[in-house]
């Protein structure tokens, strides 16, 4: 019986080798095409490949779980209410059971021919981490893809990168790369799941430095589907590298809501001062720019500071109306305390942030947990 057990289990060349993550959001027209492409490249492998889909409404996950139901290498997991790569990306890993696990976009701008060479090199234990980089071998590989703005823009992050993380990468921006999927297991509860520069939140949450190895390639034109890149991803970059500078000590959203509550104190003050200037009395001033700054706030932390969680048509216009209703509360304290300060005799400036600073940290806490 026990010899009959030993038998039957498979063998080392039938086991899982490589999972291939992939996070997608209206990547329909790709799927079929990335598919092909990455069981080409990594024939006479043990692959499999996940999609995590973030309930993209062009069906992006209703093709891939097409195609799974021919290949069961194929996975697909749907993710319904959240949103982000990050998330999905470390969703995906976790989701794994092979030893190693690679991550590459949906667009095919990733070259998929460094697959195998990546997983030789992990397989040879010469890295824990092999990066698909654009900025080795001597080649402009981004230009071509990106123009010379957004280059321009992706070196800039990439120093600003290297700088933090005291690590010898050229490419610390890479949204491709392989890795040993203990190093990510390891260090999964500290990762941001916000945001887009999940390769740097890795490196940068290592007790110990990773063995990292660079691979070029050249940095593909996306051939459909939607860029996930805006000025929402810059703010949030700034926002993860402070936090990694802090340690973690302060958390990235925390950091861009801070960073737009800075925001609406200038909106707040110019549309007090500008009251002011047209015969309002301080009060009403204070209170009606209270409300602009509000407004203010809360527009660009739904398109910034909670970006995976962005409300849309409707729930844009409910979250607004809870929104209001959570920061009215401090609005009194807000209105009281700057006009206590005013009439003390101190400038209308000082006397609007002492009110605005009353309110501040009611409004992370409140709103961050009931409307996003």
């Amino acid at each position: 019986m026990t010899e009959k057990a030993q038998t039957n289990p498979a063998t080392a060349n039938d086991r899982l080798e490589v999972t291939v993550v992939v996070p997608t959001f209206n990547e329909r027209a790709n799927v079929a095409k990335l598919v092909s492409k990455v069981g080409a490249v990594l024939t006479g492998r043990q692959w499999q490949i996940i999609f995590v889909d973030d309930n993209s409404p062009d069906g992006t996950a209703a093709e891939v779980k097409a195609i799974a139901t021919k290949d069961p290498r194929v996975q697909c997991l749907h993710r319904m209410g959240r949103r982000g790569l990050a998330g999905a990306v470390i969703e995906g890993i976790l989701a794994s059971a092979a030893p190693f696990v690679a991550v590459m976009d949906g667009d095919l701008q990733h070259d998929e021919r460094l697959l195998p060479m990546m997983l030789q090199a992990l397989q040879a234990d010469e890295a824990d981490l092999v990066v698909g980089s654009r900025y080795v071998g001597g080649e402009d590989a981004d230009a071509s893809a990106l123009g010379a703005t957004r280059e321009a823009g992706s070196r800039f992050a990439n120093w600003l990168g290297q700088k933090v993380l005291q690590v010898k990468l050229s490419d610390p921006m890479s949204g491709f790369f392989m890795i040993r999927r203990e190093k990510v297991d390891d260090v999964a509860p500290k990762l941001a799941t916000d945001g887009f520069k999940i390769l740097f939140d890795i490196v940068a949450c290592q007790t110990k430095p990773l063995r990292t190895l660079e691979l070029p390639y050249t940095f593909r034109a996306r051939e459909a589907g939607d860029s996930k890149l805006d000025n929402g991803v810059v703010v949030q970059y700034l926002g993860l590298l402070t936090a990694k500078l802090t340690r973690d000590a302060i958390s990235p959203r925390f950091l861009m809501f801070a960073m737009v509550g800075a925001s609406g104190v200038g909106v707040h003050l110019v549309t007090l001062k500008a009251l002011l200037n047209l015969g309002s009395g301080f009060a009403t001033a204070q209170g009606l720019a209270a409300v602009g700054a509000m407004t203010s706030n809360y527009l660009i932390n739904n398109a910034v500071t909670y970006r995976d969680r962005r409300k849309r048509g409707f729930g844009l216009v409910a979250g607004y109306f809870k929104f209001c209703l959570l920061c009215s509360i401090p609005l009194a304290a807000n209105v009281a305390v700057g006009t206590v300060v005013y009439e003390r005799g101190a400038a209308w400036a000082a006397a609007g942030i002492a009110g605005a600073v009353v309110a501040a940290a009611w409004n992370y806490v409140t709103t961050s947990k009931a409307v996003w």
